[in-house]
């Protein structure tokens, strides 16, 4: 059945309009992710308004085509400048930059690049296989179940990143606050509003992405133009010799098996996998020697993991409408933009949209690989625009964004107050995902639990009726408690190694004096 479906979506995508839907999606993700500081989610985000004028199927595949195209520009960023676009690429900068300075950019390139299409076209496979049954399975989940995973999203997005669960958990706090601004959806009454008629119907979730991630950012670069970007280096005509793809063909096969589960789960993305990656190619390398000075291996495996990460982002995202990075937030902001709500349902409900995306990511990850290859040295040379001008043209291109969404004045307005919130959270260190996880998943989750709440007739017990919902918040305690269980754990371990190390030197205390004695 998934076969047949798959068969139909690559009819539908594979049109010439389709096609060039995507090659610009690809394009265009690559340019604005070679950007120092810009990943996918805010070339997602800026994109986003100029396509309305496009139908949903060909937004949605543009869409696939600046996703990978925005994580492989993060990559070029990182091999050339040692500046990675998204937090995904820091991994490939240990090893990138190293090659690029010893000469081998182009080699690294070319690993980056074969690794994101082995990763996507192996991602997506996965997509094919199991979005399917978890969509069957996702039919069966009640609303005491879908709060249940929802807080879950929002303890695991807070917990997992960021070195600080306060300012993780700050962070959540304001975007559920600005997912609050409105009209309650039972009772009609204005909250958060200040009496202003136009936030009775909230703030568009466009305007806060665009807002923290692009606005944010260039206020956040403005504030430190002292400091000097430095000069490109050449790239010239990327190829691999036959003992660089000895090295990475493992690698590039063994990245999707760690990058998909990582994607799929709630406040998984790329970042995590990334790191692991690098450190099982190290321990398995026969060249660890090389390891910190250049070792392709460390280029091949992350970047495979993080293309296969993608695709388990979107399976979570289109089967449970559960965002796992940021990126997939801002495009599940797309999918309430058209009036399409990703779930269990959706695939019954826009079969066809659903699976002509799929079938677009087998199409991005090939134009990817395809243009890519010539174009790194096009590429380089982006990165040479001074900073001034480029965030000049970000901020242009925000503000017309934020407009043509509903041309009021009191988007620009909320555009900017929410450009500096963003500007403030990275100055103290507050990450951006939980504000845009509690924007979009904010309103669902309150929906959910008054519904569970409505049926239970006000008892709490009604938000953990079934199994399912009690499994997850077993597993929300865990996560929750799993800090003071490590920290007694060492206790314990350090105690017994104290008492272990008195008793040695209660003897040679013991024999000191004898010896001073005699």
């Amino acid at each position: 059945m998934g076969l047949d479906n798959l068969i139909e979506g690559f009819g539908t995508a594979l049109t010439p309009t389709h096609l060039l839907l995507a090659a610009i999606g690809v394009l265009l993700g690559t340019a604005i992710g070679v950007l120092p500081g810009i990943g996918p989610a805010m070339a997602v985000a800026l994109l986003l308004p100029i396509t309305y004028s496009v139908e949903p199927t060909g937004a949605f595949i543009m869409f696939a085509g600046i996703y990978y195209g925005g994580m492989f520009g993060g990559s070029t960023t990182s091999i050339l400048l040692n500046t990675p676009g998204e937090t995904a690429a820091v991994v490939t900068a240990i090893e990138g930059h190293p090659m690029a300075r010893r000469g081998r950019g182009a080699q690294a390139l070319a690993a980056a690049a074969i690794g994101h299409f082995i990763g996507g076209i192996a991602g997506s496979l996965l997509l094919v296989v199991l979005a399917p049954a978890v969509a069957d399975l996702a039919v069966n989940i009640g609303a005491p179940d879908y709060f249940a995973i929802m807080l879950l999203a929002f303890i695991a997005v807070t917990s997992v990143l960021g070195s600080s669960r306060v300012r993780g958990f700050a962070s959540l706090g304001l975007g559920l606050t600005l997912g609050l601004i409105g009209l309650d959806p039972i009772t009609g009454q204005q909250r958060l509003t200040f009496g202003a008629l136009q936030l009775a119907d909230g703030i568009d979730v466009i305007v806060v992405a665009v807002g923290l991630f692009a606005v944010g950012e260039a206020l956040w670069v403005a504030a430190h133009l002292r400091h000097r970007t430095a000069q490109p280096i050449p790239v010239g005509r990327p190829w691999l010799s036959k003992q660089d793809v000895a090295r990475s063909w493992k690698p590039w096969l063994r990245g999707p098996l760690i990058g998909f589960p990582f994607g799929s789960v709630p406040a998984g993305g790329a970042e995590i996998p990334t790191f692991l990656s690098y450190a099982i190619e190290k321990r398995l390398s026969k060249h660890r020697d090389e390891f910190g000075k250049g070792a392709i291996e460390g280029v091949a495996g992350p970047e495979a993991t993080a293309s296969a990460s993608a695709a388990g982002t979107l399976t979570t995202m289109l089967t449970l409408g559960l965002p796992t990075t940021a990126t997939a937030a801002v495009m599940l902001a797309a999918f309430q933009q058209y009036g399409i709500q990703p779930g269990p349902l959706l695939f019954q409900r826009e079969s066809e949209l659903v699976w002509t995306l799929i079938a677009s990511l087998f199409i991005g990850t090939t134009l990817l690989l395809a243009l890519n290859l010539p174009l790194a040295p096009v590429w380089a040379k982006l990165l040479s625009i001074p900073r001034p001008y480029l965030y000049a043209g970000i901020l242009f291109f925000a503000t017309v964004g934020a407009y043509a969404i509903s041309a009021d004045l009191v988007d620009l307005v909320l555009l900017l107050v929410i450009g500096v919130i963003g500007f403030v959270m990275r100055r103290f260190g507050l990450p951006l995902l939980p504000a845009i996880i509690g924007v979009i998943l904010g309103p669902n989750a309150e929906q959910q639990m008054r519904r569970a709440l409505q049926i239970s007739d006000g008892d709490l017990g009604g938000l953990v009726s079934t199994w399912f919902s009690v499994a997850v918040y077993t597993l929300i305690a865990m996560i929750l408690l799993w800090p003071l269980i490590a920290k007694a754990i060492r206790l314990v371990r350090g105690r017994r190694g104290s008492g272990a190390g008195r008793t040695g030197g209660g003897t040679a205390a013991d024999a000191e004096p004898v010896a001073v004695d005699t």
